[in-house]
């Protein structure tokens, strides 16, 4: 008869007794740091949103700033070609949230943004030969941009590639390993930016207002 009675209860009261198990266990978990994964993957996430949206700044600058000095230097269309063709192919190759997993996909991007800036470079070296140009209005605003991009993206590669060390640490120490174990067992390294520590310097933009070249 015990069991028939227990049967015959309504499901909201067969259910209680799991609500309040789990009502009981999710704050130990969170205290225990069940979240610490899940937050460092998500705090890595916003920091790749970051450079992204700091390189995307860079590559909106490119056309107004290769317009400005086609104006002063038409006959220079190697370089100016150079940086458009380098522009085409950093705007192609992206590495979404997703794919942060692949450090191959991230060292084509990163191969990718290198060149076009390879290109600027090239390209801010001819301006010197054009003092006219250099006197420019349009070309002393795109230079403050693009010095403020530069130091934007080198901030934001820095903060990613700590973002991605903190995220990773918590998928290999303890205790955090234990519910990469256990509870997370899909999460996976995400690749970082491969660059040596002395070239994660803030880039120098020299257009001829100084005797300091252009690093990075």
């Amino acid at each position: 008869m015990m069991i028939t009675e227990r049967l015959s209860l309504p499901s909201p009261f067969r259910s209680l007794p799991a609500f309040l198990m789990m009502a009981f266990v999710l704050p130990l978990l969170a205290g225990c740091g069940y979240n610490t994964i899940p937050t460092a993957e998500e705090n890595a996430h916003a920091a790749w949103s970051e450079v992204l949206n700091q390189y995307q700044r860079r590559s909106d600058l490119i056309p107004n700033l290769v317009e400005t000095v086609k104006g002063y230097a038409s006959h220079e269309k190697d370089t100016l070609d150079a940086v458009v063709e380098a522009r085409a192919k950093a705007t192609q190759i992206t590495v979404t949230p997703d794919t942060l997993k692949d450090p191959e996909a991230l060292k084509k991007f990163q191969d990718a943004q290198a060149g076009l800036t390879s290109a600027l470079s090239r390209l801010i070296a001819v301006s010197e030969a054009y003092p006219d140009l250099k006197a420019n209005q349009n070309f002393l605003a795109l230079q403050a941009q693009l010095e403020g991009t530069e130091n934007r993206i080198a901030v934001a590669r820095r903060d990613y590639i700590q973002a991605v060390r903190d995220y990773n640490l918590t998928l290999k120490t303890f205790p955090s390993v234990l519910w990469a174990t256990f509870w997370f067992r899909g999460n996976e390294p995400f690749a970082n930016f491969t660059v040596d520590e002395d070239k994660m310097q803030v880039p120098k933009v020299d257009f001829g207002t100084s005797t300091t070249k252009q690093g990075g």
